[in-house]
């Protein structure tokens, strides 16, 4: 039997960092995953390997039952198009390489959540019981 390499796209609610690490646990359990992309600005999640796709939509609807379905199909080379931007980049890079860049850089720091409202577990360690019925 000949597997064939898939790409699975999926759209998931990514809210944290904990949220993100569940996630790629959960993918990468399947057997026959080759790579796992996540974008979190665009809350896509991208699988390509010969696992069935149905099994990772699957897991990954177990985790968030929002998740969508973007595209599944198989995965393509894009081997031509990377040897021209490959000589686009060497050429733009000469170029900048000839200008001086006097411009400053910034550097911008984004703020995600370490944890999200349903990540964020709140354990009862010690609770006061006290009978409704008194009998003295």
């Amino acid at each position: 039997m000949s597997f064939m390499t898939k790409k699975t796209v999926l759209s998931v609610d990514l809210r944290c960092l904990k949220c993100r690490k569940k996630l790629m646990m959960k993918i990468s359990s399947i057997e026959g995953i080759d790579l796992i992309v996540l974008d979190p600005s665009k809350n896509i999640v991208t699988v390509i390997g010969e696992a069935d796709p149905m099994k990772v939509v699957r897991k990954v609807r177990k985790f968030r039952s929002s998740a969508q379905v973007v595209t599944v199909g198989p995965a393509k080379e894009e081997k031509k198009d990377e040897k021209k931007v490959e000589k686009k980049d060497e050429k733009n890079v000469e170029k900048k390489d000839d200008k001086k860049d006097t411009s400053a850089h910034t550097v911008v720091h984004c703020s995600t959540p370490r944890t999200c409202h349903s990540c964020d577990v709140w354990y009862v360690v010690s609770q006061d019981y006290v009978s409704p019925c008194h009998i003295l």
